[in-house]
C-alpha cells in the first residue's frame, strides 16, 4: 500500500510539467481574439496599465520591446497619403503575415527588435479614426492595439513623427490607413 503511493506521487509529479506546458495559452506565435479598447470591456488576466517597455514577444527579456500610446490619430503624409500615426506622431503599420480575422500576430522573437507591437491599456483616443474599428489582441498578458483586426507596430527605422520608412518594407509591412487598408504609395 505504502509503495503504491509512492509510485502513484511519482507519477503525478513526473506528468504535472507536461501537461501544463501543454495547457500554455500562449506559444509566441499566436494570439487570442481580438478585444473591445472601450474603457467598460473586461480583460481577466491582462494588466491595467500598460508597460513601458516589456518582453512582448514570449521570449526572454530584451528580445523584444513594446511601444505604448493611449491615442491615435490620422495623418496626411506626403506620398503616401492618410496613415494611422500614434499620440506621439508615429506613423504604425501592419504585417501581411498576421492575420485579421480573427486577430492573430505572428511577428515575434527578433521581428520585434524591428516592428515594435503597440500596446494600450483601457481606453484609446482617436481623431480621424473610427473608433469601432480598433481593438486588442492579448500578446503575453498585454494589450496589443488592432485597427480592422489587424495588428499594429512601429517601425524602428522611424526616427521622428511623420516618418513612414517602413512603407513597403520585404513587400509585407504597410503603413495603416485609417480603414485598417494598407496605405497607398502615390507617384
Amino acid at each position: 500500500m505504502f509503495l503504491r503511493r509512492i509510485v502513484l506521487g511519482l507519477a503525478v509529479g513526473l506528468a504535472s510539467p507536461l501537461l501544463l506546458g501543454a495547457c500554455s495559452s500562449s506559444n509566441g506565435t499566436g494570439s487570442d481574439s481580438a478585444a473591445p479598447v472601450a474603457p467598460a470591456a473586461s480583460d481577466p488576466g491582462a494588466s491595467a496599465a500598460p508597460a513601458t517597455s516589456a518582453a512582448a514577444d514570449g521570449g526572454s527579456a530584451g528580445t523584444g520591446q513594446a511601444a505604448t500610446t493611449t491615442g491615435v490619430t490620422a495623418e496626411a503624409l506626403n506620398g503616401i497619403g492618410s496613415v494611422v500615426a500614434d499620440d506621439q506622431g508615429m506613423t504604425l503599420y501592419r504585417y501581411d503575415k498576421d492575420q485579421s480575422d480573427p486577430s492573430k500576430w505572428t511577428c515575434s522573437g527578433a521581428c520585434t527588435k524591428t516592428w515594435v507591437p503597440v500596446i494600450v491599456g483601457d481606453s484609446v483616443q482617436t481623431t480621424g479614426v473610427e473608433k469601432s474599428l480598433l481593438g486588442t489582441v492579448h500578446r503575453n498578458g498585454l494589450k496589443q492595439l488592432t485597427l480592422a483586426g489587424w495588428p499594429l507596430y512601429r517601425y524602428s527605422g522611424d526616427t521622428a513623427a511623420e516618418q513612414a520608412n517602413g512603407q513597403g518594407k520585404d513587400e509585407e509591412w504597410y503603413a495603416v490607413a485609417p480603414s485598417g487598408q494598407k496605405a497607398a504609395e502615390t507617384g
